[in-house]
């Protein structure tokens, strides 16, 4: 789908150096990074009754489970339970397209946010963000997000591709989605999206 890719893990120097040079994003990158966003979420999921069982650990409880770990003859971790971090993406109306997945296993939550201005994109393209189900029971759980093909499943809804919009997806055995292949045809439009996941750093 000719995917192009802007993040730490994918072009990182030049990802750093735009992001360490750019004050906005620079606050932007430490809000997302931050206990304040990850619990923030988890807070926001649960209010909507998607109650994932993550709840933010006072100074009080991080010293209590310090000396539980102690008095069991264990240092206590130092390591964050989670991570969470953004990329730039843009696929080419031409053709782009993301096969449907449900996300690696580490992966806990996905916010997709649409980058573009009023009218800049052709909703002819498509480009929308597909909710799918598989049409075969052996794709039915997919914990360890195995790829498939579009003709292995079945929309259930299409999200489409506007400005000023957020799809988000929880990870699951069956979070299958996708975006269907484009159809912008000769056009150098681009459907840019800023992607902010949040992990499991274990």
């Amino acid at each position: 789908g000719n995917k192009y890719t802007l993040s730490e893990r994918e072009n990182p120097r030049a990802y750093r150096d735009f992001v360490r040079s750019n004050p906005l994003w620079r606050e932007f990158n430490r809000w997302i990074e931050s206990n304040e966003f990850i619990y923030g979420v988890f807070e926001l999921l649960r209010q909507h009754y998607i109650d994932l069982g993550y709840r933010s650990q006072s100074g009080l409880q991080q010293f209590r489970r310090a000396v539980k770990a102690l008095s069991r003859g264990r240092l206590p971790s130092g390591r964050q339970a989670f991570s969470s971090r953004f990329e730039f993406s843009a696929l080419p109306a031409d053709g782009g397209a993301v096969v449907p997945h449900t996300d690696a296993p580490r992966k806990i939550v996905t916010f997709v946010v649409s980058i573009l201005n009023e009218g800049e994109w052709n909703p002819a393209f498509g480009g929308g963000t597909d909710v799918n189900r598989p049409t075969s029971l052996r794709l039915c759980y997919n914990d360890m997000n195995r790829l498939a093909d579009f003709e292995e499943m079945e929309v259930l809804h299409t999200y489409e591709f506007t400005p000023n919009q957020a799809v988000i997806f929880v990870k699951t055995f069956n979070s299958w989605h996708s975006v269907r292949p484009m159809t912008g045809k000769g056009s150098n439009a681009l459907r840019r999206t800023l992607t902010i996941n949040i992990e499991k750093t274990s």
